[in-house]
């Protein structure tokens, strides 16, 4: 993380930023290392108790795991909670990358605790931009604080994606109040027994309001009622139904609420709801591109140990040690093909992460309209890469390191099985990959964003004319240019295809997102190493020597992706709904 941002990106790049003067390296070291240290030493020690206990409900009171209530207050009282909240709101106005690299950690060590702040996060982050004055005072310092939390209410029952569907209402009352009623199911951290309070932001229709989406409306409806004078009231009109039985993230409390006249409060236009609150829902989509990486790292790190440890069977010549019965599997040169191809994705995909979240910054605070604007493309075009891209690598990289356990691995002691099953939910939520896949295709190639994408295209071919002729840079510099140029083609075919025939360019989506995301690695690890060719030492030769398994070893898939994409339409179109029955 220090070197993408300080060595590779340039801490400068931050610094200049509005309000960000004071972050030198030494001051971000600092922060990574106290996350660091927090996360290893507080959340992982208690993620598989999460697990194993599970968040539990009784006569609709939602309690948590042992040992999080402890490590809530200590999340607290070290300020983790308003790491990039205004300081006119208590927080501490550190860059959103700062932030995102911490998501990371969180994800990695006990992700399930994460989601207790995680939501409060983008709700704060929505009501400081959103909300009208008199709401921003009532609700985000304790917001901030982490004294209460945030939750997004959206999926209803008989609709999920299709946000168009929501039947929940919202009458007016006379005091400029509205009277929310509805049920909500799939709710992060719904509710809990950590905060005083809990703001959940709800999507629901006023009276008359227009069909489909255009006729939503967001409000925020606390869990008790706030006084004049900030203090808690009554109840509010939020009833927690149940929690979910899931297949991971056990330890965090996913709710059916049910609002009956809850009193709730405008944020935003009336009818606007859903533009509103893409601000939240595209930052946590970055987030959970984050929590993804978390995963892929928690996974190489425990496979990496456990195959220097684990001694089974002859390595191939040349043995570590000729007298030896056995040796470390991590010799093995299978094992070490798995452990390498986590490697490079892992530190390939970070750069991509830590490229895209710098350019959050700069789309918010930068005082040049035009790079803001710029920023903001990229951003868009990135955060479904990201989302989709990372989290597939979560799952693979998690079954991965079950894998390098052997049979250690399918048991629950070593937490390899946790993980595969915590990273699972990854792909779904937040709109499933396939989703954010379409998105890609049909929204983010044309327009501005598609220009963004072309200049960033652009960007890359000088970069590679530029260093095409030294020859130690070759075998970097050719694979990548290479992908580049079959990414550009696919990206044309998809362009038309959305013209002429929309369907044909919707069944290449994930493959076009996957081919997208490996090639930009690639183009990623090439600036890097580019970046890094006049210094020495073994972390630099490293990086080089992992950039390079990259090329030979992951790269070539976007070959097949490739053919795919050009190729596969018509084989998808001939195979009918009535097909599948036969």
């Amino acid at each position: 993380m220090l070197f993408l941002v300080d060595e590779w990106l340039g801490i400068d790049k931050i610094s200049t930023l509005p309000g960000h003067k004071d972050l030198d390296s030494e001051t971000l070291q600092f922060i990574l290392e106290e996350a660091g240290k927090f996360c290893s030493n507080e959340l992982l020690p208690i993620n598989r108790e999460g697990d194993e206990h599970g968040a539990t409900i009784d006569n609709g009171v939602v309690s948590t795991p042992p040992g999080f209530k402890a490590a809530y207050e200590h999340l607290v009282a070290g300020g983790w909670t308003g790491i990039d909240a205004k300081p006119e709101y208590g927080g501490q106005g550190l860059p959103k990358l700062v932030q995102y690299l911490i998501d990371e950690m969180q994800g990695g060590t006990n992700l399930a605790f994460k989601l207790y702040s995680e939501l409060s996060h983008g709700a704060y982050h929505l009501l400081a931009n959103e909300a009208s004055e008199e709401i921003r005072n009532r609700f985000v310092p304790n917001m901030v604080a982490g004294v209460w939390s945030g939750t997004m209410c959206l999926t209803e029952p008989h609709c999920g994606t299709d946000l168009g569907l929501i039947n929940s209402k919202a009458i007016a009352n006379d005091d400029g109040s509205y009277g929310i009623s509805g049920s909500k199911i799939f709710v992060t951290s719904g509710d809990h027994d950590l905060t005083e309070n809990i703001v959940h932001l709800v999507l629901a229709r006023m009276s008359g309001a227009p069909s489909g989406t255009r006729g939503i409306s967001l409000f925020a409806v606390p869990k008790y009622l706030v006084n004049e004078d900030g203090s808690l009231g009554e109840r509010n009109g939020v009833i927690t139904a149940s929690i979910e039985h899931k297949m991971g993230i056990r330890g965090s409390a996913t709710c059916a609420l049910n609002f009956d006249h809850a009193v709730g409060y405008l944020i935003g236009e009336e009818n606007k709801g859903l533009r509103t609150l893409f601000r939240m829902m595209n930052m946590e989509r970055l987030t959970i591109g984050m929590q993804g990486l978390g995963f892929v790292d928690i996974a190489y790190q425990n496979a990496y140990q456990y195959a220097l440890e684990r001694v089974q069977s002859k390595a191939p010549a040349p043995r570590p040690n000729d007298s030896k019965a056995a040796d470390p599997i991590i010799y093995q040169p299978e094992i070490k093909r798995i452990l390498l191809r986590m490697r490079s994705q892992l530190e390939g995909g970070r750069a991509m992460a830590v490229f895209a979240c710098h350019h959050v910054d700069v789309m918010e605070t930068s005082p040049s309209q035009e790079a803001r604007a710029d920023a903001a493309d990229l951003v868009a075009l990135f955060t479904p890469i990201i989302k989709s891209y990372l989290t597939d690598l979560a799952v693979t990289s998690t079954l991965s390191a079950q894998q390098v356990f052997g049979g250690h691995g399918y048991v629950r002691e070593h937490g390899m099985e946790q993980n595969v099953r915590d990273s699972r939910i990854t792909q779904i939520y937040e709109g499933t990959n396939e989703v954010h896949a379409v998105d890609l295709v049909t929204r983010k190639l044309s327009g501005r964003i598609g220009q963004s994408a072309d200049r960033l295209f652009d960007s890359w071919r000088e970069l590679f004319a530029d260093n095409r002729a030294n020859s130690d840079l070759s075998v970097i510099v050719e694979p990548a240019e290479d992908a580049l140029a079959r990414l550009q083609e696919a990206t044309r075919w998809v362009r038309a295809a959305i013209e002429s025939n929309d369907a044909a360019a919707r069944g290449a989506a994930t493959n076009y997102l996957r081919l997208f995301a490996l090639t930009a690695i690639a183009c990623f690890w090439a600036d890097i190493v580019i970046s890094i060719r006049d210094k020495d030492g073994r972390f630099y030769e490293t990086k080089r020597k992992t950039a390079r398994f990259y090329m030979q070893h992951v790269l070539p898939e976007t070959e097949s992706l490739y053919q795919v994409i050009m190729a596969g339409a018509e084989s998808l179109a001939d195979f009918t709904i009535d097909d599948f029955s036969s």
